[in-house]
């Protein structure tokens, strides 16, 4: 079970919150590409005419701003390692490297968000404040050592790994990004936290996911109580909006030939002749009778799809 923490908007974020965001893109494009790419692999089986989209792309141009090459937290790393560097020249290279990207925006000289990016659930407005400080993180190398000498199983235990905590134990590494990190130097804390979140998304690529969505109606806990712009900002966060919007792109309500015409024969009386009938025709004389228009529907080789609401 992984339970993560949702997506998160306050007045004002900093890097706690963009990476809570980030992991937050990547889990949204997961959901995305799982649920549509296998909607549309159904789509293929059954011979429905669909043009292939894969809407976990959506979402692409946000993750690269964060975590490619010249992205924020590559040039965060950049700026950790010069002595005179200040929160103050990141955000300057960040609006140079970045000034006309689509998912970023300067924000006003005056108000106190230093840049701005634009997520799938909105636009969440950063400072940059201590930034440098946060993705340092020091810890001395002395400290790492006792703790790893402790005479206490479990302490040990913990510190057993000093790549865990960021410290270097070979004179020169190899990362899983390309970077270098010299004995003696920690490695930055996004460089490790996008570390594990890559091999947290191999891991839920390999398994089939549930998704469960989380919606807490109010904040006093009161039963029968629905506080609408509480509710919608949720929706919106987790997900839910966006998973609806794509799957009115498609065909998402389907139902095998044989219960289609179980349940809605009725409706189109004396229209299907007594004796055996093949249940794809027997279907496709039903959806004639009906006149429903053929852009609300698709039939396919062992079932009916229609879009959202028919």
């Amino acid at each position: 079970i992984l339970d993560m923490a949702g997506f998160e908007i306050f007045d004002l974020n900093s890097f706690e919150q963009l990476c809570i965001n980030y992991t937050n893109e990547k889990l949204q494009q997961l959901f995305n590409h799982t649920m549509f790419i296998l909607e549309q692999e159904e789509y293929q089986r059954e011979g429905i005419e669909w043009k292939f989209i894969d809407f976990g792309l959506d979402l692409q141009p946000t993750i690269d701003l964060i975590d490619k090459p010249m992205g924020i937290m590559a040039l965060l790393d950049e700026e950790c390692w010069f002595p005179k560097a200040t929160d103050k020249t990141f955000v300057e290279k960040l609006v140079s490297a970045h000034s006309v990207h689509p998912k970023f925006m300067k924000t006003d000289f005056r108000g106190i968000a230093d840049f701005a990016i634009i997520h799938y659930a909105g636009k969440v407005d950063y400072s940059a404040a201590q930034w440098l400080m946060k993705n340092m993180d020091p810890l001395n190398e002395n400290v790492v050592s006792l703790l790893q000498s402790s005479q206490d199983p479990f302490v040990c235990h913990i510190w057993k790994d000093a790549e865990i905590v960021g410290m270097a134990q070979q004179a020169m590494t190899d990362t899983q990004f390309g970077a270098r990190t010299r004995k003696g130097m920690f490695r930055t804390v996004s460089q490790l936290y996008k570390e594990q979140l890559t091999k947290l998304m191999a891991t839920l690529r390999n398994t089939n996911p549930n998704f469960v969505r989380c919606i807490i109606p109010n904040h006093e806990k009161k039963a029968g109580k629905i506080e609408a712009p509480l509710v919608l900002d949720q929706l919106r966060c987790n997900g839910v909006l966006e998973g609806i919007r794509i799957c009115r792109q498609g065909f998402p309500n389907r139902i095998p030939f044989q219960e289609f015409r179980q349940r809605y024969e009725l409706l189109t009386p004396n229209i299907i002749p007594k004796g055996f009938m093949d249940g794809k025709k027997a279907c496709e004389q039903m959806i004639e009778a009906l006149e429903l228009d053929h852009n609300l529907y698709r039939v396919g080789q062992s079932k009916i799809f229609f879009r959202a609401g028919v």
